[in-house]
């Protein structure tokens, strides 16, 4: 398919009791060039909600020839790039562990027997045989993943590894267990991926809310959709969130809510930038769309960014009205996460509170994630939709 065409995706599922998501990322075109030939990728997740089966889908979504990829399998990790060896399952498709995924399309893994805790840590390790052309991928996980030449998905550790901070072509991770309640997708930019978060520690602003509702007895997936860059409006740093919602909301197994946090902000950065009216527009359509499927929509106000480089007195006023519109009667959201005021310097509301200032006065620092977590009422999510 040429680089150009709009990507489309093929999910083949078996029958499924009670698929539910636990980790997931947004997918993106790698237009660094970067390949692998002959190469084992180990890569690590951070699972939400734990279950008695997984499976396992990888996407091939922007490339541009058939993806070859062997010997994958799962255990829980250890510590860097080791392995508990006793957990180490090898993962099948359609019966076989090799496996062609055409470009523009996504394969999903049989299910597996495996008794995996919440919030467990997995790797993921994979062998790529041939070259692979240009990947789909996520930069700036915040996860230091391995990469090893050769097929080594099944040794208990890497020897001299690379390490990565990309995940490249998993796109998610499904667990089924009677017991679970659904999943809450966290769709948003540079706020909800963690720029700038400590790397390996898990704590940005979705894996905290993760913790939270693990800790109040709620079986509850959280998937962090967060794309650094992105908007609402409009294509760049990935596709825009209206473009990209039927595949990172819709789509997720058992979604059952969606909190929509930061792109405005990057709408409102942009030269030229949107009203305040033509995005409030575009969240009120993915509001609409979520609902078409019974999914509750939890929207959230934008937070400051005075001092920013992007900020003016006029963007200002804009992000004050999306937030009045938020907070107001009639916006058709479900919930309201109050980023703004979670995070805001009570004596000067433009600005972020210098405890939760990463520095650039546009990114939370890991006290600024926990407070956004704090400020959700887990209350919306003990409903249901």
């Amino acid at each position: 398919m040429p680089a150009t065409s709009a990507p489309r995706e093929v999910l083949a599922s078996p029958p499924a009791s009670n698929w539910t998501g636990t980790w997931a990322i947004a997918q993106m075109k790698d237009n660094s060039g970067k390949t692998f030939t002959d190469q084992t990728l180990r890569q690590i997740v951070h699972m939400s909600i734990g279950g008695k089966r997984v499976r396992l889908k990888i996407s091939n979504l922007f490339g541009t020839q058939p993806l070859r990829i062997e010997d994958v399998h799962l255990a829980l990790r250890r510590s860097d790039s080791s392995i508990v060896v006793s957990s180490d399952r090898q993962l099948r498709f359609e019966g076989s562990t090799k496996l062609v995924i055409p470009s523009g399309a996504t394969a999903l893994s049989d299910p597996v027997p495996f008794d995996v805790p919440a919030l467990s840590e997995l790797a993921i390790s994979m062998y790529l045989p041939g070259t692979t052309g240009p990947a789909t991928f996520h930069g700036s996980v915040h996860q230091t993943s391995y990469g090893q030449t050769g097929d080594a998905s099944s040794v208990p550790q890497m020897k001299n590894a690379e390490t990565s901070k990309n995940v490249y072509f998993l796109s998610g991770l499904d667990v089924d267990a009677p017991s679970l309640r659904g999943t809450v997708v966290a769709l948003g930019a540079s706020i909800t991926e963690g720029y700038n978060a400590a790397d390996d520690t898990d704590r940005r602003w979705p894996e905290q809310l993760a913790l939270r509702l693990i800790n109040q007895g709620l079986s509850i997936g959280v998937l962090n959709l967060g794309i650094s860059g992105n908007r609402l409006l409009a294509s760049g740093s990935g596709e825009s969130a209206e473009n990209r919602f039927e595949r990172d909301v819709l789509r997720q197994s058992n979604v059952r809510w969606v909190i929509f946090s930061d792109d405005p902000i990057n709408d409102l950065g942009s030269r030229p930038s949107p009203s305040a009216e033509a995005l409030i527009a575009g969240l009120q359509r993915l509001i609409a769309r979520a609902h078409e499927r019974n999914i509750r929509f939890i929207c959230s106000t934008l937070t400051p960014f005075e001092g920013a480089k992007a900020w003016t007195p006029a963007e200002e006023k804009e992000r004050q009205k999306i937030n009045n519109f938020i907070r107001g009667d009639g916006s058709g959201c479900d919930g309201i996460v109050d980023q703004d005021s979670a995070t805001h310097d009570p004596t000067h509301p433009t600005q972020y509170l210098a405890d939760y200032d990463h520095g650039d006065h546009l990114h939370p620092n890991d006290a600024g994630h926990k407070a956004i977590s704090n400020s959700i009422d887990l209350k919306v999510f003990r409903l249901g939709p």
